[in-house]
């Protein structure tokens, strides 16, 4: 081999190796500092702009939810949760209205619910109404997992009322 040879095959292992150690410290820094929460910041300072799209889409997910209730009865309504609580976390007191919509949680920006948590996923886990008005939970394929009860979640799992839900150091429940 001559000797212009073996030091490209240098230089390009070197080029390689630091690639790896640049990639290496990324994923330890995101893992460490989390994902940055762009949206957070920019509403305290008062752009408008994520508050206005919230808005314009609670008025079309209210709409079926009404018209739910006028059909369903009231069986399933009276002891239906009216309301998600965060009751441990960096968001304790956090309470979310039940309207029939999907909530999702986890450290994405766009997450109904933005868990601040270093054992939370960017996409941990959901919680969504069925066809008969029960609430169920899903994880999403987290690392860490999603607790109802002390019972780590395999499958989507209905939600009893007042039984507490934890990602991480958060835990959730459903109330009246």
């Amino acid at each position: 081999m001559s000797e212009l040879t073996l030091t490209v095959m240098r230089l390009g292992f070197l080029a390689v190796l630091w690639l790896f150690v640049i990639v290496a410290v990324q994923v330890i820094r995101s893992d460490l500092f989390g994902t940055r929460v762009t949206q957070r910041g920019a509403a305290r300072r008062g752009a408008p702009e994520p508050r206005t799209q919230r808005q314009a889409a609670a008025p079309q997910q209210q709409q079926p939810r009404r018209q739910e209730g006028g059909r369903g009865g009231g069986r399933q309504r009276r002891g239906a949760p009216t309301k998600l609580v965060v009751s441990e976390g960096t968001l304790a007191g956090t309470t979310v209205a039940l309207q029939g919509q999907t909530i999702t949680l986890g450290r994405a920006h766009d997450s109904t619910i933005v868990l601040d948590d270093d054992y939370a996923s960017s996409r941990h886990a959901r919680i969504y109404p069925d066809r008969d008005g029960q609430w169920i939970v899903e994880d999403l394929g987290s690392t860490n997992g999603t607790y109802l009860d002390r019972t780590r979640l395999t499958t989507a799992t209905p939600i009893p009322l007042g039984a507490p839900i934890r990602i991480g150091k958060t835990v959730i429940e459903l109330r009246k």
